[in-house]
């Protein structure tokens, strides 16, 4: 025959309340695989919710967010990968950045010297 307990908070107590049952000629339902939902519990330092089924679904949902929380971190990756810094594309747009900048700077040379071209031609022939 086995009983269900309510109220227990960690391994030990879990024990403790297996061995009064066995003392009785009982067992706890669920006992093994509520100490493992107990363990893992305790090593992620979640505290108990006192039964099985609250155990059960505390770890459920940790899980859950756990799973989230790498699919997330696994998405991330996913758009790093189709995105990576390709340094052949930054280099022709900077390519094309100096020449924009060298043309505009050949430009404003040109009409620089037009201009003084001009006024000196002008001058040359007021003198003449």
């Amino acid at each position: 025959m086995a009983i269900k307990v309510d109220g227990i908070n960690s391994e030990d107590e879990l024990r403790k309340a297996e061995a009064a049952a066995q003392a009785q000629g009982t067992s706890i339902v669920n006992y093994n695989e509520w100490a493992e939902i107990l363990e893992e519990l305790s090593q992620g330092g979640i505290e108990s919710t006192g039964s099985y089924a609250g155990d059960k679904a505390r770890l459920q949902e940790v899980r859950e967010a756990v799973a989230e929380y790498v699919e997330e971190l696994r998405q991330q990756e996913q758009v790093q990968q189709y995105n990576p810094q390709n340094n052949d594309t930054d280099k022709v747009q900077n390519a094309a950045q100096n020449d924009r900048e060298q043309y505009i700077k050949a430009n404003v040379a040109n009409a620089t010297s037009s201009e003084i071209m001009a006024n000196y031609m002008k001058y040359y022939h007021m003198l003449v």
